[in-house]
């Protein structure tokens, strides 16, 4: 692994501190991701970073999370000759939008994506504390074994972790038919298109001959 490259992610991220997060989610009611991202694109700029998620419709979804999502499907899907099976539950609140193409189109996608990509959780949220810890110290190790001075090995764990996470959350990987995309901006492109709250519950994936964990 090049450690440089994640030295230089966390050197981009950090303008954008977890309090300046926390006071436009908390304002917006946005996601996490989706306030770090409008904060991106602004530079920083608060009021611009309010009118980006305003745009976007995602503040609007957002406030939508607490009501109850308890219809949807469980998608199942097979790849390879049956060497792959990936199966993914997606809900939202009406039997009507279960039955839209769309949102079952949504739930295929997913669980193509789940196939492909080897996702190990939903949301970031999801990831154990433990498991970050662990990754956080590889990656310190790693970059003092290389001689990096002490000074950047937070910032180059940062990146690291932010790579990680990249690739094992679902919501964060890049969306395989269009790289422009993560899975959560179809998630929120989905959500304001159906204006109800659409919640990816689980997936499970199975590989022939994998170790059962």
């Amino acid at each position: 692994m090049n450690f440089e490259d994640f030295e230089k992610d966390g050197n981009k991220t950090m303008a954008i501190t977890t309090e300046m997060i926390k006071q436009l989610r908390d304002a917006t009611g946005a996601g996490i991701l989706d306030c770090r991202k409008a904060l991106e694109q602004s530079n920083g700029d608060y009021e611009k970073a309010v009118d980006y998620l305003r745009e976007k419709g995602l503040a609007q979804a957002a406030k939508r999370s607490d009501r109850t999502a308890s219809e949807g499907v469980i998608e199942v899907y097979s790849h390879g000759n049956g060497r792959v099976a990936v199966v993914v539950e997606v809900n939202c609140e009406s039997d009507f939008v279960a039955r839209e193409a769309s949102f079952r189109a949504f739930a295929h996608e997913l669980a193509l994506q789940i196939a492909a990509s080897s996702p190990r959780w939903v949301k970031e949220e999801d990831i154990p504390e433990a498991e970050l810890k662990r990754e956080a110290d590889i990656a310190a190790a790693r970059a003092r074994e290389e001689g990096k001075p002490e000074a950047v090995i937070p910032r180059i764990v940062e990146g690291y972790l932010s790579k990680f996470k990249d690739e094992t959350v679902l919501m964060r990987q890049k969306y395989i038919r269009d790289e422009s995309k993560t899975i959560q901006d179809l998630y929120n492109e989905l959500a304001v298109s159906l204006k109800e709250n659409i919640v990816v519950r689980r997936f499970v994936r199975w590989e022939l001959g994998e170790a059962s964990s």
